[in-house]
């Protein structure tokens, strides 16, 4: 069902179709998360290596979300968007769940489409859910999911869709594969996202336009594969990076080049079945990306300071944005300070969910007038990066208005880690070649091979997004990237966050390179009030160590469920 140029005869027709209306006043919901995606892999964030057309348009026709918060890992950001709580309120904020360890996000918790059910949303996940899997009832269709077709653990092989494990010296591997409830065995040796493709296209294609869905495309790309090569993707995307010496680096934008495709056809489904002109997209990273060999990925946040699983910007500062020809204003780029919590009452409100029937204890804050109506206050103030009790010292961070804050984190990934082959004038802002991305997409100007057609397809498509965006007319789109200028010598050397708190002004210094704690020591004094306030209310880490009954080889070589969840309740 998928090649590399799938959809290149429909996307020609865009303009000879005509588009059904839906009468519904609940919108599709859209929810696309990139995995391990960092700030410098998407061109519309000025990257000169990894053209994004598909990812590009949406976000240049839509609302880029260039102050914008995730967790610095997995699990507490999927947590966060399920629940609108932020992860130290719900258990989540220490590390991630490993395979085999008997713990969830817990059952108290109402996720998002639960919520949307009761508003008649048909749901759907497709993808990667790693939110519990050791009873039955941490799985994605006991939890407000009509479907699941993807994996349930936070990493698998591309091809074999397998997690390996070694316990005792001994090593194996086991299926990670499902659909709905049931083990997919014969799909080894099919790409994951073009799995993902395929089957979110059929859920479009299956679906009434009058019954309003919430789709969670939860994407594996581009996180590190297990069990085989660390990072895989089918030849024909590595083909189009060789002007890409650095072998991780091309074969990491292949697998950014195939997710960006997988959001093109999946828009083509949406527009195709007459449903995007009542759609709501969201688009998010989970985390900043596992650069410079971290996690043995070949991700980028330059010109951000660190890597996923820090604190600093490039773990925590994510790549999002919102499309919808439902928003009042769109085609700019918000500064709104916006968290991953807040996610949920805003699409919620979207949905025309009854608002006051939300739980009181959520983090997280509608911005949905906010962005639509383009106001320029936002509700939200101030970030919690984390306070995770378990790292020693305790690692914290917080930013209130410009002023970030940072206690207890290591040195070590804490660096500035540029692109192979790009130097560091990078720094001083974006290309030429980048201006106007949707309309100049072409061979000379990314070193990319691209057919006659396949040029045409993305011009067509940004055609079909403007003539669905509402708003202020159309500009030529600009990368948004983040300029700090030189790196100063002591850059590296002028944070110890262990022995003292550090402190940042965001706005001035978006790349943390001054340390400014001992000329505001009010500030910092403040800032570390308001952590001591958060961490009065925190609840403590539901990490459990690593349960040897849960292992494939006592499940006939598949991940299940392994506890009865009439005994474990946790």
């Amino acid at each position: 069902m998928w090649t590399s140029k799938t959809g290149s005869f429909l996307f020609l027709q865009l303009w000879f179709v005509i588009m059904v209306s839906c009468d519904s006043d609940r919108p599709h919901i859209v929810f696309i998360l990139a995995d391990d995606l960092g700030w410098d892999d998407v061109s519309f964030h000025g990257s000169s290596q990894i053209p994004t057309p598909y990812i590009d348009m949406l976000a240049y026709e839509g609302i880029i979300l260039n102050n914008y918060y995730v967790q610095p890992i997995c699990t507490p950001t999927r947590s966060a968007i399920m629940t609108g709580r932020h992860p130290i309120h719900t258990g989540m904020q220490h590390d991630v769940i490993i395979a085999g360890q008997p713990y969830g996000l817990g059952l108290d918790n109402k996720l998002l489409p639960q919520y949307l059910r009761e508003s008649g949303y048909t749901t759907h996940i497709v993808g990667k859910w790693h939110l519990g899997m050791h009873t039955e009832s941490h799985l994605p269709l006991q939890r407000g999911f009509d479907s699941h077709y993807g994996y349930l653990q936070g990493a698998s092989d591309y091809w074999k869709h397998i997690m390996p494990y070694t316990y005792k010296k001994v090593r194996g591997e086991g299926l990670d594969f499902y659909d709905n409830n049931n083990l997919v065995w014969n799909e080894t040796g099919h790409y994951s996202t073009k799995l993902y493709n395929n089957r979110v296209q059929e859920i479009v294609a299956d679906h009434d336009p009058e019954q309003p869905m919430f789709l969670y495309m939860a994407h594996q790309a581009v996180h590190s594969g297990v069990g085989g090569a660390p990072l895989e993707a089918p030849q024909e995307y590595i083909d189009r990076f060789s002007h890409i010496q650095d072998k991780n680096r091309r074969i990491f934008a292949a697998m950014a080049s195939a997710l960006d495709d997988a959001v093109g056809n999946l828009t083509l489904a949406l527009h195709m079945k007459g449903m995007l002109n009542n759609t709501v997209i969201v688009f998010s990273t989970d985390n900043g990306g596992p650069a410079h060999g971290f996690n043995v990925n070949s991700a980028c946040n330059w010109p951000l300071r660190g890597v996923k699983s820090t604190l600093w910007e490039g773990g925590t500062r994510g790549v999002g944005f919102v499309w919808s020809p439902l928003l009042k204003n769109s085609g700019y780029v918000s500064e709104h300070m916006m968290h991953v919590t807040d996610w949920l009452p805003t699409l919620t409100k979207a949905a025309g969910y009854d608002m006051h029937s939300l739980p009181k204890n959520l983090d997280g804050l509608d911005m949905w007038d906010t962005l639509s109506e383009k106001r320029e206050e936002s509700p939200r103030t101030e970030i919690l990066y984390n306070i995770d009790p378990l790292q020693s010292p305790k690692q914290q961070g917080i930013r209130v208005g410009d002023m970030k804050l940072l206690k207890g984190v290591k040195k070590s990934w804490s660096d500035w880690y540029p692109p192979p082959q790009v130097t560091q004038d990078r720094l001083d802002g974006p290309t030429e070649f980048l201006d106007n991305i949707i309309f100049k997409y072409s061979q000379e100007e990314f070193g990319v091979h691209l057919a006659h057609e396949e040029r045409r397809q993305v011009r067509e498509m940004g055609k079909v997004l403007q003539s669905l965006r509402h708003g202020e007319k159309h500009r030529k789109p600009q990368p948004v990237v983040v300029a700090c200028g030189a790196k100063p010598t002591n850059a590296s050397t002028n944070c110890d966050s262990v022995h003292a708190p550090c402190l940042y002004n965001i706005a001035t210094d978006p790349c943390e390179f001054y340390n400014i704690a001992a000329d505001f020591p009010e500030i910092v004094a403040k800032l570390e009030t308001r952590l001591a306030e958060y961490d009065a209310t925190a609840v403590s880490p539901r990490n459990k160590p690593f349960d040897p009954n849960s292992l494939p080889v006592y499940h006939d070589g598949a991940w299940v469920p392994w506890l009865n969840d009439t005994s474990f309740v946790f």
